[in-house]
């Protein structure tokens, strides 16, 4: 299931127009469907993937289909009414909403879980907005504000009138002194750059972000830190730097001579801007080397 997944996943990275939902289901599938996600004590038969991904596609369409019925009973007629009905739809209704709880859960990077708790990350809330709106021929885009993700409900990307509003509280709606103190509690300035919509795959590397900082902060889930960097690197673009964390978690969780041929394969490429730090991770592949006797 793993290689499915994978292959996948790297095939929709490079379309035309990724989708972020394919991406983020298939993100997840490898917890859901894989080793990571398996309970020891559960013998029953554990669903496909692409049952995964008609579940979730019928998740969002239902969403949809009731936002549609709203719009049609109340036809709002900008998009401060627009952004009311679906607060009112998604976190009334349906209660898509997040709290400070759900930073310490994995499942709130899930979008299967998500999608079936109704909870998560800002981002995920977020993209469960833009996803049923889009469905139910809305125009809803995502905004990555540093330290938490919003949406814009209208066209910011092209000049036309917009609401900001917030999924994880609900739906609140969001002036810009109320942008400005998040972007300033996340420890940055303010600036008008900062509404441009995110685009999706800058979402999903962002998502998998998200994972691996959870897993992280927990060393017991160093595999499941090592599959959100892997697939990370399946991105056409992402920081360099996450080949040498791949390294390191691959030595880790015991692979020393693959997280050792990683490390010195990253040490060349530092070698043309950066001697130092290349010399320092080839001590480190040569202790991972080491770990061998």
């Amino acid at each position: 299931m793993t290689e499915q997944s994978r292959s996948r996943f790297r095939a929709e990275a490079r379309a035309e127009h990724p989708d972020p939902v394919l991406l983020c289901v298939l993100a997840a599938a490898e917890h859901t469907l894989g080793d990571l996600g398996a309970d020891p004590g559960d013998t029953g038969e554990r669903p496909t993937l692409q049952a995964l991904l008609s579940a979730c596609q019928a998740a969002l369409d239902r969403h949809a289909a009731a936002i549609r019925q709203a719009v049609a009973e109340r036809r709002p007629s900008g998009p401060e009414e627009t952004a009311a009905l679906l607060a009112a739809v998604l976190g009334g209704r349906e209660r898509f909403h997040g709290q400070q709880s759900d930073y310490r859960r994995l499942e709130s990077s899930l979008l299967p879980e998500v999608l079936r708790r109704r909870r998560g990350l800002p981002i995920m809330l977020s993209l469960v907005w833009s996803a049923v709106a889009s469905r139910a021929g809305l125009t809803v885009h995502g905004i990555a504000l540093p330290g938490h993700f919003i949406v814009a409900v209208g066209g910011p990307a092209g000049g036309e009138e917009y609401v900001l509003a917030d999924p994880f509280h609900g739906g609140r709606l969001l002036d810009l002194p109320d942008v400005e103190r998040l972007v300033i509690a996340a420890g940055h300035r303010y600036s008008p750059e900062l509404l441009t919509p995110a685009q999706p795959l800058d979402i999903v590397l962002r998502v998998l972000g998200n994972i691996r900082s959870w897993a992280a902060d927990r060393p017991e889930h160093a595999r499941t830190q090592l599959w959100a960097a892997e697939l990370g690197l399946l991105l056409p673009r992402h920081p360099a730097q996450l080949r040498l964390e791949r390294a390191e978690l691959l030595v880790k969780t015991g692979d020393f001579l693959g997280g050792a041929a990683e490390m010195e394969a990253y040490a060349e490429i530092l070698d043309a801007f950066n001697p130092e730090a290349a010399a320092k991770v080839r001590h480190e592949a040569r202790a991972a080397r080491h770990r061998l006797n």
